[in-house]
């Protein structure tokens, strides 16, 4: 089995382009060696700002999407705490619908951005229309809190956009439920644990060296001449 996880200590949890570039080649990998997945998700989205930008952070973040897209193996998500953008849908293997279940502890909170951000955008007019400073910031907590009401974990299994809220101690048992349910997958082929890209399976060998190669070989046994692969078929580095 393999897992992902965010970490609050680092970038508070957020997904930079490094952290996106890793995880991708991971689930390239675990998809490689038919590992199932299991994601701990507790981010606020992704990185954003001049950096991120300079960095290709989109472009790095989009190898989640696409790696996941592509898996074969069940991918089982919980969500620890935040639950917030796309980079929770990239950490629930590109959308809470997506993985083979979505789970959340009581704690969960979801949001399509962080909540505060987002009232400050949605609500600009209202609260420009407000002269008081005092009064503004009552209006702007109370529209803060209403919307941390509405992205609860419970709020979210009510509507469907998760499977359910559980004791953090049930966990596990959900784990070993979920594997146990997976349906058995298609047999594999043997060349499929080198392929780098997921549902690849790795090219047939190429044509054999010329004979003055060969020759070559013999004298200096040392010297290895690799046939030509296509790049696809390096196996999957991890950054």
């Amino acid at each position: 089995m393999a897992l992902i996880a965010n970490d609050p200590r680092q970038l508070g949890g957020a997904i930079d382009a490094v952290a996106a570039e890793k995880a991708g080649r991971f689930l390239q990998l675990a998809d490689a060696f038919d590992l199932p997945v299991v994601s701990l998700c507790d981010t606020p989205g992704f990185m954003v700002g001049p950096e991120a930008e300079e960095a290709a952070t989109v472009r790095h973040v989009s190898r989640m999407f696409v790696t996941a897209a592509s898996m074969t193996v069940p991918v089982f998500t919980v969500v620890l705490r935040k639950g917030y953008g796309l980079g929770a849908q990239a950490m629930a293997a590109g959308g809470f619908a997506a993985p083979f279940f979505t789970i959340a502890w009581p704690s969960g909170e979801f949001g399509a951005m962080g909540l505060e951000g987002a009232v400050r955008l949605g609500y600009r007019k209202e609260m420009e229309a407000i002269d008081d400073p005092a009064e503004r910031e009552v209006y702007f907590q109370s529209m803060v809190a209403q919307a941390y009401e509405r992205g609860k974990a419970l709020n979210m299994a009510a509507h469907l956009e998760i499977d359910d809220v559980i004791d953090p101690a049930q966990t596990r048992h959900w784990i070993i439920r979920g594997l146990r349910s997976v349906p058995a997958g298609a047999p594999r082929t043997a060349g499929n644990a080198i392929s780098s890209t997921p549902g690849r399976r790795a090219a047939p060998p190429g044509p054999d060296p010329p004979e003055e190669t060969r020759h070559e070989l013999d004298r200096n046994p040392v010297r290895r001449v690799r046939p030509h692969r296509d790049h696809h078929d390096e196996p999957p580095r991890i950054a």
